[in-house]
Protein backbone atom coordinates (compact mmCIF):
# COMPACT_ATOMS: atom_id res chain seq x y z
CA UNK A 1 0.00 0.00 0.00
CA UNK A 2 1.41 3.41 -1.16
CA UNK A 3 0.44 6.41 1.21
CA UNK A 4 1.42 10.27 0.11
CA UNK A 5 4.67 10.15 2.19
CA UNK A 6 6.04 7.24 0.62
CA UNK A 7 5.11 8.41 -2.70
CA UNK A 8 7.33 11.11 -1.53
CA UNK A 9 10.27 9.58 -0.75
CA UNK A 10 12.58 8.54 -3.80
CA UNK A 11 12.90 4.60 -2.29
CA UNK A 12 9.11 4.40 -3.02
CA UNK A 13 9.40 5.37 -6.74
CA UNK A 14 10.91 2.44 -7.71
CA UNK A 15 7.76 0.41 -6.30
CA UNK A 16 5.38 0.77 -9.16
CA UNK A 17 7.70 0.84 -12.93
CA UNK A 18 6.15 3.32 -15.37
CA UNK A 19 3.25 1.99 -17.23
CA UNK A 20 3.07 1.99 -21.29
CA UNK A 21 0.49 3.33 -22.50
CA UNK A 22 0.58 1.64 -25.88
CA UNK A 23 -1.33 2.88 -28.41
CA UNK A 24 -3.79 5.58 -26.53
CA UNK A 25 -4.26 8.92 -28.90
CA UNK A 26 -3.30 12.12 -27.12
CA UNK A 27 -5.60 15.18 -27.98
CA UNK A 28 -3.88 17.75 -26.38
CA UNK A 29 -1.06 19.29 -23.72
CA UNK A 30 -3.37 21.49 -21.05
CA UNK A 31 -1.73 23.25 -18.65
CA UNK A 32 -3.73 22.40 -14.86
CA UNK A 33 -3.89 24.80 -11.87
CA UNK A 34 -0.17 24.03 -10.94
CA UNK A 35 1.07 25.26 -14.24
CA UNK A 36 1.96 21.75 -14.93
CA UNK A 37 1.13 20.37 -18.66
CA UNK A 38 -0.74 17.25 -18.78
CA UNK A 39 -1.29 15.30 -22.01
CA UNK A 40 -4.77 14.58 -21.91
CA UNK A 41 -5.97 11.39 -24.46
CA UNK A 42 -8.38 12.20 -27.48
CA UNK A 43 -11.58 10.76 -25.87
CA UNK A 44 -11.72 10.85 -21.91
CA UNK A 45 -14.07 7.50 -20.52
CA UNK A 46 -12.69 6.49 -17.20
CA UNK A 47 -11.46 9.03 -14.58
CA UNK A 48 -10.14 8.33 -11.27
CA UNK A 49 -10.55 10.87 -8.54
CA UNK A 50 -7.99 11.26 -6.36
CA UNK A 51 -10.17 12.48 -3.53
CA UNK A 52 -13.84 13.58 -2.27
CA UNK A 53 -13.75 17.60 -3.56
CA UNK A 54 -12.18 15.75 -6.82
CA UNK A 55 -15.30 12.83 -6.94
CA UNK A 56 -18.05 15.82 -5.84
CA UNK A 57 -16.57 18.06 -8.66
CA UNK A 58 -16.52 15.25 -11.48
CA UNK A 59 -19.64 13.90 -10.33
CA UNK A 60 -21.46 17.36 -10.76
CA UNK A 61 -20.21 17.45 -14.01
CA UNK A 62 -19.61 14.17 -16.30
CA UNK A 63 -20.83 11.52 -13.76
CA UNK A 64 -21.21 9.24 -16.32
CA UNK A 65 -16.79 9.37 -16.30
CA UNK A 66 -16.51 8.60 -12.49
CA UNK A 67 -14.83 5.02 -11.84
CA UNK A 68 -15.55 4.98 -7.96
CA UNK A 69 -15.82 7.11 -5.18
CA UNK A 70 -12.98 7.73 -1.95
CA UNK A 71 -15.16 6.26 0.29
CA UNK A 72 -18.57 3.85 -0.71
CA UNK A 73 -21.33 6.21 -0.21
CA UNK A 74 -24.33 5.30 2.35
CA UNK A 75 -28.31 4.87 0.69
CA UNK A 76 -29.22 8.15 2.23
CA UNK A 77 -26.89 9.95 0.76
CA UNK A 78 -28.00 7.75 -2.31
CA UNK A 79 -31.11 9.43 -2.57
CA UNK A 80 -29.76 12.67 -3.53
CA UNK A 81 -28.22 11.10 -6.62
CA UNK A 82 -28.19 8.81 -9.78
CA UNK A 83 -28.75 5.79 -7.49
CA UNK A 84 -26.22 3.92 -10.31
CA UNK A 85 -23.05 6.47 -10.16
CA UNK A 86 -23.72 6.98 -6.34
CA UNK A 87 -23.54 3.10 -5.41
CA UNK A 88 -20.08 3.07 -7.80
CA UNK A 89 -17.71 1.08 -5.54
CA UNK A 90 -14.94 2.50 -2.96
CA UNK A 91 -11.71 2.56 -5.18
CA UNK A 92 -9.60 4.85 -2.34
CA UNK A 93 -7.81 8.21 -2.11
CA UNK A 94 -4.62 8.96 -2.93
CA UNK A 95 -4.16 12.34 -1.25
CA UNK A 96 -5.32 13.82 1.98
CA UNK A 97 -5.88 12.02 5.28
CA UNK A 98 -6.35 8.61 5.30
CA UNK A 99 -5.00 8.09 1.84
CA UNK A 100 -5.35 4.30 0.72
CA UNK A 101 -5.13 3.89 -2.81
CA UNK A 102 -2.87 1.24 -3.88
CA UNK A 103 -1.37 2.56 -7.49
CA UNK A 104 -1.89 -0.81 -8.85
CA UNK A 105 -5.31 -1.23 -8.11
CA UNK A 106 -5.65 2.72 -9.96
CA UNK A 107 -3.47 1.82 -12.53
CA UNK A 108 -6.09 -2.15 -12.83
CA UNK A 109 -8.91 0.36 -13.32
CA UNK A 110 -7.31 1.93 -16.23
CA UNK A 111 -8.16 5.25 -16.04
CA UNK A 112 -7.90 8.10 -18.83
CA UNK A 113 -7.25 10.31 -16.05
CA UNK A 114 -6.66 11.13 -12.48
CA UNK A 115 -8.30 13.92 -11.31
CA UNK A 116 -7.37 15.89 -7.86
CA UNK A 117 -9.67 18.90 -6.89
CA UNK A 118 -7.12 20.75 -3.64
CA UNK A 119 -4.24 22.35 -2.16
CA UNK A 120 -1.66 23.44 -5.79
CA UNK A 121 1.00 23.77 -2.91
CA UNK A 122 4.95 22.58 -3.99
CA UNK A 123 3.74 19.17 -1.67
CA UNK A 124 1.06 18.36 -4.00
CA UNK A 125 2.68 19.56 -7.37
CA UNK A 126 5.15 16.91 -6.31
CA UNK A 127 2.67 14.37 -5.45
CA UNK A 128 0.98 14.68 -8.94
CA UNK A 129 4.11 14.67 -10.76
CA UNK A 130 5.53 11.56 -9.24
CA UNK A 131 2.27 9.72 -9.49
CA UNK A 132 1.85 10.22 -13.26
CA UNK A 133 5.70 9.31 -13.84
CA UNK A 134 4.88 5.89 -12.22
CA UNK A 135 1.86 5.16 -13.77
CA UNK A 136 2.07 6.55 -17.03
CA UNK A 137 -1.03 7.75 -16.33
CA UNK A 138 -2.24 11.74 -17.02
CA UNK A 139 -2.72 13.80 -13.46
CA UNK A 140 -4.54 17.16 -13.38
CA UNK A 141 -4.19 19.39 -10.45
CA UNK A 142 -6.95 21.70 -10.27
CA UNK A 143 -7.42 24.30 -7.55
CA UNK A 144 -9.68 23.51 -4.99
CA UNK A 145 -10.40 26.92 -3.18
CA UNK A 146 -13.88 28.00 -2.99
CA UNK A 147 -13.08 31.30 -4.88
CA UNK A 148 -11.86 28.98 -7.81
CA UNK A 149 -14.70 26.83 -8.63
CA UNK A 150 -15.37 28.74 -11.91
CA UNK A 151 -11.88 28.41 -12.97
CA UNK A 152 -12.01 24.74 -11.82
CA UNK A 153 -14.73 24.25 -13.67
CA UNK A 154 -14.09 25.66 -16.71
CA UNK A 155 -10.06 23.63 -16.53
CA UNK A 156 -12.13 20.27 -16.06
CA UNK A 157 -14.15 20.56 -18.95
CA UNK A 158 -10.88 21.86 -20.91
CA UNK A 159 -9.53 18.58 -19.66
CA UNK A 160 -12.36 16.06 -20.79
CA UNK A 161 -14.05 17.85 -23.65
CA UNK A 162 -16.57 18.84 -21.77
CA UNK A 163 -16.36 22.82 -21.87
CA UNK A 164 -20.27 23.47 -22.31
CA UNK A 165 -21.56 22.03 -19.45
CA UNK A 166 -18.67 23.23 -17.34
CA UNK A 167 -19.51 26.59 -18.55
CA UNK A 168 -23.31 26.54 -17.27
CA UNK A 169 -21.61 25.02 -13.86
CA UNK A 170 -18.89 27.66 -13.72
CA UNK A 171 -21.25 30.79 -14.54
CA UNK A 172 -23.59 29.20 -11.52
CA UNK A 173 -21.02 29.74 -9.32
CA UNK A 174 -19.98 33.02 -10.36
CA UNK A 175 -23.62 34.41 -10.24
CA UNK A 176 -24.24 33.09 -6.78
CA UNK A 177 -20.77 34.93 -5.57
CA UNK A 178 -21.60 37.87 -6.94
CA UNK A 179 -24.98 38.37 -5.89
CA UNK A 180 -24.39 37.44 -2.47
CA UNK A 181 -21.18 39.31 -1.71
CA UNK A 182 -23.13 42.00 -3.64
CA UNK A 183 -25.56 42.21 -1.43
CA UNK A 184 -23.53 42.68 1.85
CA UNK A 185 -20.34 44.70 -0.17
CA UNK A 186 -21.82 47.98 2.09
CA UNK A 187 -21.21 46.21 5.37
CA UNK A 188 -18.05 46.95 7.31
CA UNK A 189 -16.07 43.56 7.97
CA UNK A 190 -15.39 44.72 11.67
CA UNK A 191 -19.91 45.12 11.77
CA UNK A 192 -20.47 41.66 10.44
CA UNK A 193 -21.39 38.89 12.13
CA UNK A 194 -18.67 37.05 14.99
CA UNK A 195 -18.98 33.69 13.81
CA UNK A 196 -17.89 30.22 15.22
CA UNK A 197 -17.82 26.97 13.53
CA UNK A 198 -18.24 23.91 15.61
CA UNK A 199 -17.29 20.81 14.79
CA UNK A 200 -17.64 17.38 16.86
CA UNK A 201 -18.99 16.05 18.91
CA UNK A 202 -18.37 18.90 22.15
CA UNK A 203 -18.16 21.70 18.99
CA UNK A 204 -14.72 22.31 19.96
CA UNK A 205 -12.86 21.71 16.85
CA UNK A 206 -12.81 24.74 14.59
CA UNK A 207 -11.60 26.48 11.65
CA UNK A 208 -8.98 28.73 12.04
CA UNK A 209 -8.07 31.64 9.61
CA UNK A 210 -8.05 31.51 5.79
CA UNK A 211 -8.80 27.45 6.48
CA UNK A 212 -10.54 26.29 3.61
CA UNK A 213 -13.40 24.93 6.06
CA UNK A 214 -14.40 27.88 6.80
CA UNK A 215 -13.89 29.71 3.27
CA UNK A 216 -17.26 30.87 3.01
CA UNK A 217 -18.25 31.57 6.91
CA UNK A 218 -14.94 34.19 6.16
CA UNK A 219 -16.49 35.52 3.04
CA UNK A 220 -19.63 36.42 4.19
CA UNK A 221 -18.97 37.18 8.49
CA UNK A 222 -16.02 37.36 11.08
CA UNK A 223 -14.71 34.18 11.99
CA UNK A 224 -13.95 34.51 16.29
CA UNK A 225 -11.07 32.01 15.19
CA UNK A 226 -9.60 33.53 12.50
CA UNK A 227 -6.95 35.58 14.57
CA UNK A 228 -4.69 32.70 13.88
CA UNK A 229 -3.98 30.96 10.50
CA UNK A 230 -4.08 27.59 10.03
CA UNK A 231 -6.59 24.75 9.81
CA UNK A 232 -9.02 22.48 12.19
CA UNK A 233 -7.93 23.11 15.75
CA UNK A 234 -8.79 22.07 18.99
CA UNK A 235 -9.77 24.77 20.94
CA UNK A 236 -10.93 24.92 25.23
CA UNK A 237 -14.24 26.31 26.13
CA UNK A 238 -12.86 29.12 27.92
CA UNK A 239 -11.25 30.03 24.79
CA UNK A 240 -14.92 29.88 23.62
CA UNK A 241 -16.39 31.88 26.19
CA UNK A 242 -13.83 35.07 25.83
CA UNK A 243 -14.33 35.20 21.84
CA UNK A 244 -18.38 34.84 22.87
CA UNK A 245 -19.65 34.37 19.07
CA UNK A 246 -22.96 35.73 18.21
CA UNK A 247 -23.73 32.71 15.74
CA UNK A 248 -22.44 29.17 15.82
CA UNK A 249 -22.33 26.95 13.01
CA UNK A 250 -21.90 23.45 13.41
CA UNK A 251 -22.28 20.27 11.41
CA UNK A 252 -23.09 17.94 13.99
CA UNK A 253 -26.11 16.88 15.27
CA UNK A 254 -24.97 15.63 18.76
CA UNK A 255 -23.72 18.76 19.82
CA UNK A 256 -26.13 20.66 18.26
CA UNK A 257 -28.77 18.72 20.13
CA UNK A 258 -27.06 19.18 23.77
CA UNK A 259 -25.54 22.61 23.37
CA UNK A 260 -28.38 25.01 24.44
CA UNK A 261 -28.60 22.49 27.79
CA UNK A 262 -24.79 22.51 28.42
CA UNK A 263 -24.02 25.11 31.22
CA UNK A 264 -20.52 25.26 29.94
CA UNK A 265 -21.83 26.91 27.09
CA UNK A 266 -25.10 29.21 28.64
CA UNK A 267 -23.36 32.51 28.92
CA UNK A 268 -21.88 32.49 25.11
CA UNK A 269 -24.33 34.87 23.64
CA UNK A 270 -25.02 32.30 19.90
CA UNK A 271 -26.48 29.98 22.87
CA UNK A 272 -28.82 32.56 24.64
CA UNK A 273 -29.95 34.13 21.22
CA UNK A 274 -31.06 30.66 19.81
CA UNK A 275 -28.45 31.78 17.49
CA UNK A 276 -27.02 27.99 16.83
CA UNK A 277 -27.23 26.32 13.50
CA UNK A 278 -26.68 22.73 12.18
CA UNK A 279 -25.50 23.03 8.59
CA UNK A 280 -27.44 20.70 6.31
CA UNK A 281 -24.80 17.99 5.16
CA UNK A 282 -27.35 15.76 2.44
CA UNK A 283 -25.67 14.09 0.15
CA UNK A 284 -22.89 16.17 0.93
CA UNK A 285 -22.19 19.13 3.75
CA UNK A 286 -22.41 22.28 3.11
CA UNK A 287 -19.96 24.23 4.81
CA UNK A 288 -17.35 21.74 4.29
CA UNK A 289 -17.43 18.08 4.41
CA UNK A 290 -15.35 17.95 2.28
CA UNK A 291 -15.00 20.82 1.06
CA UNK A 292 -16.36 21.04 -2.85
CA UNK A 293 -18.61 22.94 -4.84
CA UNK A 294 -21.29 21.89 -2.11
CA UNK A 295 -20.53 24.16 -0.60
CA UNK A 296 -22.45 26.43 -3.41
CA UNK A 297 -25.56 26.16 -2.28
CA UNK A 298 -24.29 25.94 1.51
CA UNK A 299 -23.43 30.19 0.62
CA UNK A 300 -27.02 30.59 -0.07
CA UNK A 301 -27.85 29.09 3.17
CA UNK A 302 -24.78 30.85 5.33
CA UNK A 303 -26.39 34.38 4.10
CA UNK A 304 -29.47 33.56 5.02
CA UNK A 305 -28.93 32.65 8.30
CA UNK A 306 -26.63 35.34 8.48
CA UNK A 307 -28.71 38.29 6.68
CA UNK A 308 -32.26 37.61 6.70
CA UNK A 309 -33.83 41.09 5.55
CA UNK A 310 -30.91 41.10 2.34
CA UNK A 311 -32.03 37.68 1.42
CA UNK A 312 -35.76 36.71 0.76
CA UNK A 313 -35.24 34.21 -1.55
CA UNK A 314 -36.97 30.86 -0.97
CA UNK A 315 -34.61 28.26 0.16
CA UNK A 316 -36.89 25.16 -1.16
CA UNK A 317 -36.97 26.32 -4.42
CA UNK A 318 -32.67 27.00 -4.15
CA UNK A 319 -32.06 23.75 -3.10
CA UNK A 320 -34.20 22.05 -5.49
CA UNK A 321 -32.93 24.16 -8.32
CA UNK A 322 -29.01 23.27 -7.27
CA UNK A 323 -29.55 19.82 -6.76
CA UNK A 324 -31.28 19.47 -10.05
CA UNK A 325 -28.23 21.07 -11.31
CA UNK A 326 -25.26 19.96 -10.13
CA UNK A 327 -26.48 16.35 -8.20
CA UNK A 328 -28.69 15.31 -11.55
CA UNK A 329 -31.60 14.76 -9.13
CA UNK A 330 -34.59 16.83 -8.15
CA UNK A 331 -35.59 16.20 -4.53
CA UNK A 332 -39.27 16.22 -3.28
CA UNK A 333 -40.20 18.58 -1.03
CA UNK A 334 -40.14 16.41 1.94
CA UNK A 335 -36.58 15.12 0.86
CA UNK A 336 -35.67 19.14 1.11
CA UNK A 337 -37.00 19.34 4.34
CA UNK A 338 -34.92 16.57 5.65
CA UNK A 339 -31.77 18.30 4.15
CA UNK A 340 -32.90 22.04 5.94
CA UNK A 341 -33.28 19.96 9.05
CA UNK A 342 -29.34 19.13 8.98
CA UNK A 343 -30.32 15.38 9.64
CA UNK A 344 -27.85 12.97 8.35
Amino acid sequence: MLTRRSLLTSSAAALIAPVCLGSTAFAATVKDAAGRAVTIPARTTRVFPAGPPAAIMLYTLAPDLLLGWPRANRPEECAYMLPDICAKPAVGRVTGRGNTANLETVIALKPDLILDVGSTRDTFISLATRVQDQTGIPYALLDGRFDAIPTSYRKLGELIGRQDAAEKLARYADDTVATITGRIKDIPQDKRPRVYYARGPRGLVTGLGHSINVETIEMLAQNVAGGQRGGLANVSIEQVLVWNPEVVVTIDQEFAAIVRGDPAWASVSAVKNDRVHLSPKMPFGWVDFPPSVNRLIGLWWLAKILYPDRFPEDLTKLTRDFYTLFYHHTPSDEQIAHVLAGRG
